[in-house]
């Protein structure tokens, strides 16, 4: 059973910085891109940032590039989104997700976690 569980989210005030990590389990995690998305209200979940097997090659959106490092520990089986300078326009429920296919690929993510609730208040 694959299980994907994030952790790290919670209230932030504007420019504060929080670390989430997400567990993986089920999976020979060191052979599944990671990556993280989020979903605000109301709104469609979007893609945060993306990490290769090994970490050596990182994606990120453009509206988190700057302020953002994703990182994984292949020996813990976690993957972390360091989130700096956080903004209101942060606040959503961040997931993370896996899949066997490269970085860049463009494949769909294959299992997902339950999400953390990150807000950023102003």
């Amino acid at each position: 059973q694959v299980q994907l569980v994030e952790s790290g989210g919670g209230l932030v005030q504007a420019g504060g910085s929080l670390r989430l990590s997400c567990a993986a389990s089920g999976i020979p995690f060191s052979n599944y891109v990671m990556g993280w998305f989020r979903q605000a209200p109301g709104k469609e979940r979007e893609f945060v940032a993306g990490i290769s097997w090994s970490g050596s090659s990182t994606d990120y959106a453009d509206t988190v590039k700057d302020r953002s490092t994703i990182s994984r520990d292949n020996a813990k089986n976690t993957v972390y989104l360091q989130m700096n300078s956080l903004k209101s326009e942060d606040t959503a429920v961040y997931y993370c997700a896996a899949r066997r296919s490269s970085l860049r690929s463009g494949r769909p993510y294959d299992y997902w976690g339950q999400g953390t609730q990150v807000t950023v208040s102003s």
